[in-house]
């Protein structure tokens, strides 16, 4: 950070720009303040340690001592940083540094008082003084502060106009655990804070009662109507680390049965870490119900992967692409190539990348994935060692529409650029694939089957190359996806369609999903076809009902919700793993391995050349057609099932299909 961005009576503008004579200079009337009291508090410890009855002999000592005691005090503070402080912002944090100061001043205190010889007695100090003056000195400069501040507040309560006064808002948190508890410690004790806490929530009925760092915990979230009404709260703070899903719709029924606005700390596991600041607290978003825990990465085994090496992203500006750029750049790869055909979307990452990693080498590439030509130019220029080929049409009704270029993108992209890196040595290939392309009814999961079966057969073909496919399913906030959509739907008042009210979808957050697949690419050794932990899946019609109590309104009264339909190639579940589907643990728990049987390799380059020229030809029915002979468990030609089958393979929790 440019320090010269800073306010000029920030402590951080203090402490990095200003010598030590200026804080004396600055602060002439805090400093003689500081002075008299610590005159004072050495003057008390003499009377007190003789009773109010300080002997003569002991009365010139004092004054012959008083001068170098003040001045190692005050050297003491300027070097434990009080004053760069601003005294009406002083808080817990600012405590820190006066306890500094005590320390640096009562040490130097007691050694001396220790190596003094005795020809200069008069100097040494009775050891009863110096830990009262120490307790007395750095007490009283610190109340001096305090009541500063309290004074500031009261001032500025009581003589500003009422609708100029910052008003305080009351809050209440949800959670008395060790995040509810290190959160009220943050908030309780930062100065200028506009949140007074004024109790716990917690349905422990153990912990009623109790006081925790001088919040007391109320009652259960039973009593939340009238603990809401008894203090004036404003809204309360989710304060509970590991929320689940289920856990954050019963505090937010809660929370509307009242009603009363909910809001949460963002990262509250990184809370627990001390990385979090309990000022950016907002209000509980849709992400936040799906009750994610953070993915834990093998840095060592990424970090193997991916540092000091040439590394490809394509589809870069999209989504996926994009936040994969932004994970891998995080390893030090010796040179990061964007491949993406929109320059737009090609500006804006590499833009931000390069703002966030000045040192890093990155490469923008504009290019289509299916030209072979300009494909093979820049792998052969690079030699790279890792490729994620995230380039791809994704949009299912909209392939529906436009079958021929899903073929093209999708089958030829991937099957051009993986050829391209086993031609140029490249050490893995990781396809982003999608739960779409399990018993697949729409055009734009079978040529995302299609490119799963290229990949393993390429895996035949380079045996030096590890080519790998990671499937999951949708993530929240991409481009064209359901959130989105709901979102606008609701900003502008409804109302928000649903296609089906059974309809159900896996989700998980882009951070997670990216973070995911480079570990995926990490663990492969080639030919798999790597299936995320998705969780549990999630009803779409919930899911709306849920966004639209997020934006403070009510499902069906102030918002209407609809049913539109499903739309062409649409299904009402989505899979990610078939029952002939041999699915294995890997080591790690979000990541297993889903080892499909491939198909003939004439087979698969006849039908995929017989493909392209339909594609070529622009003939749907003929594209529809080659496609469900290259996928025989795929809906292309028949009704999609309703309902989903039964699987034995699959673990629970990861994979299995929910009715």
């Amino acid at each position: 950070m440019n320090v010269s961005s800073l306010p000029e009576d920030s402590p951080r503008m203090l402490a990095s720009s200003s010598p030590w004579w200026r804080f004396l200079l600055r602060r002439p009337m805090q400093v003689a303040l500081d002075v008299v009291i610590l005159l004072s508090a050495f003057a008390f410890a003499y009377l007190f340690r003789f009773e109010f009855a300080v002997p003569r002999i002991w009365l010139a000592r004092a004054l012959e001592q008083a001068p170098f005691v003040v001045g190692l005090q005050l050297l003491a503070l300027l070097a434990a940083g009080v004053y760069a402080y601003i005294w009406r912002y002083v808080g817990l944090a600012e405590v820190q540094g006066f306890a500094r100061a005590a320390l640096y001043s009562l040490v130097p205190f007691i050694v001396l008082r220790l190596l003094l010889p005795k020809t200069l007695d008069e100097y040494r100090t009775p050891l009863g003084v110096i830990l009262m003056d120490t307790v007395l000195a750095f007490g009283g400069v610190l109340a001096l502060r305090v009541g500063r501040r309290v004074f500031y507040e009261r001032v500025e309560k009581g003589l500003l106009p009422p609708d100029q006064r910052r008003k305080k808002k009351n809050v209440l948190l949800l959670g008395a655990g060790k995040a509810g508890v290190l959160a009220a410690r943050e908030l309780v004790g930062r100065a200028g804070s506009d949140l007074i806490v004024r109790g716990f929530i917690d349905d422990d009925a153990q912990k009623h009662g109790s006081v925790l760092h001088g919040v007391k915990v109320l009652g259960g979230t039973d009593r939340l109507g009238e603990l809401v009404r008894a203090h004036d709260v404003d809204h309360v703070i989710i304060t509970i680390a590991k929320a689940t899903r289920d856990d954050f719709r019963r505090l937010l029924a809660a929370c509307d049965a009242v009603p009363v606005k909910a809001r949460v700390i963002p990262g509250m596991h990184e809370l627990l870490a001390g990385s979090v600041n309990v000022t950016r607290i907002r209000n509980v978003e849709i992400e936040d119900l799906l009750g994610r825990d953070p993915v834990t990465l093998d840095r060592e085994l990424v970090g193997a992967f991916l540092t000091d090496k040439v590394v490809v992203v394509t589809g870069a500006g999209g989504s996926i692409g994009s936040e994969l750029a932004r994970q891998v750049s995080r390893f030090g790869p010796r040179r990061l190539l964007l491949v993406e055909r929109a320059e737009g979307a090609l500006f804006d990452i590499d833009r931000e990348l390069a703002a966030k990693h000045p040192e890093l080498s990155i490469v923008p590439v504009i290019a289509d994935v299916g030209d072979a030509a300009r494909v093979d130019v820049v792998f052969a220029e690079h030699r790279p060692a890792v490729v994620f080929h995230a380039a791809a049409h994704k949009h299912v009704p909209m392939m529906e529409k436009n079958p021929g270029e899903a073929v093209k993108n999708n089958v030829v992209g991937t099957r051009t650029v993986a050829e391209a890196a086993g031609r140029h040595g490249a050490a893995a290939f990781v396809l982003i694939s999608t739960d779409k392309a399990v018993r697949p009814t729409s055009i734009m999961g079978a040529t995302k089957r299609v490119a799963e079966l290229v990949v393993q057969q390429l895996e035949q073909r380079f045996a030096h190359t590890r080519f790998v496919a990671v499937r999951f399913g949708n993530v929240l906030g991409s481009a064209g996806s359901v959130i989105p959509i709901f979102r606008e739907q609701i900003e502008k008042g409804g109302p928000v369609t649903v296609t089906h009210p059974e309809m159900v979808r896996y989700f998980m957050t882009i951070p997670e999903a990216a973070q995911l697949v480079l570990q995926a690419g990490a663990l492969g050794e080639g030919g798999e076809i790597f299936v995320l932990d998705m969780g549990a899946p999630v009803k779409i019609l919930d899911l709306a009902k849920d966004m639209i109590r997020l934006s403070g309104l009510r499902p069906f009264d102030d918002i209407d919700i609809v049913f539109s339909g499903m739309r062409p190639g649409e299904k009402l579940y989505e899979e990610l793993g078939t029952d002939g589907e041999a699915v294995t643990k890997t080591r790690h728990p979000k990541i297993f391995i889903g080892r499909i049987n491939g198909i003939d390799a004439a087979l698969l380059a006849q039908g995929s050349d017989a493909l392209l020229d339909a594609a070529i030809d622009n003939d749907a029915v003929a594209v529809r057609e080659r496609l469900a002979r290259l996928i025989p468990e795929s809906h292309l030609l028949t009704t999609a099932p309703t309902t989903p089958p039964t699987t034995s393979t699959t673990p629970r929790g990861a994979l299995a299909p929910v009715a």
